[in-house]
């Protein structure tokens, strides 16, 4: 059996069949009307991502046609969703600089990673950026995510911690720090997570 060079995939067709494919090689047809906020550059570049979430992250070397279209559509939506959101949070006003009064909002972590599925890091960053960015339209003083090591260890499929672990958890960290930064517009805001 001739070995599968790592920059490939191999697609499992309908009639049984399998064809091995690269991230260059895959072409995404979308129906017309569906691509309004998203250019072909951005589908091709969603599809190579997925591929590489299938290849390199989850060590695959067999996927189904059917398992990569709901995992491209999947991402997809979620950017669409994103976009949605977006154009709501521009059409808002924002307030002054001063600091916020509003609640304490708690987001459980563990919750978005379950719910992203496990091991699927491609769909837990942006299901966590639309948390921050819903959270934030509530006007919170504190935003307190905790759940963070039940996360990293579901996400990471491990049992025991360890240095990929840790690289996860200082990943999510960064990405909330970041996310909240940058969606909090002027607003003092404190972020904590545990």
């Amino acid at each position: 059996m001739i070995a599968l060079a790592a920059d490939y995939l191999l697609f499992e067709l309908g009639s049984g069949e399998s064809v091995p494919f690269s991230a260059d090689m895959i072409s995404v047809e979308v129906t017309e009307g569906t691509t309004g906020f998203l250019d072909m550059d951005f589908v091709q570049n969603a599809a190579r991502a997925v591929f590489h979430y299938f290849r390199h992250e989850l060590n695959r070397q067999t996927v189904t046609m059917g398992e990569f279209s709901q995992a491209l559509e999947r991402v997809l939506r979620g950017f669409a969703a994103t976009v949605e959101k977006e154009e709501f949070a521009l059409a808002r006003e924002t307030a002054g600089p001063e600091l916020s009064l509003g609640p304490i909002i708690q987001t459980d972590l563990s919750l978005i990673a379950h719910e992203s599925g496990k091991g699927c890091e491609l769909f837990f960053f942006p299901r966590l950026r639309d948390e921050v960015r819903g959270n934030l339209r509530k006007e919170p003083r504190v935003l307190h995510f905790h759940g963070l090591r039940r996360c990293v260890k579901q996400l990471v499929g491990a049992r025991r911690w360890s240095a990929r672990c840790q690289t996860m958890q200082e990943q999510i960290v960064n990405f909330l720090r970041e996310t909240a930064a940058a969606e909090a517009c002027h607003a003092q805001i404190a972020l904590r997570v545990d």
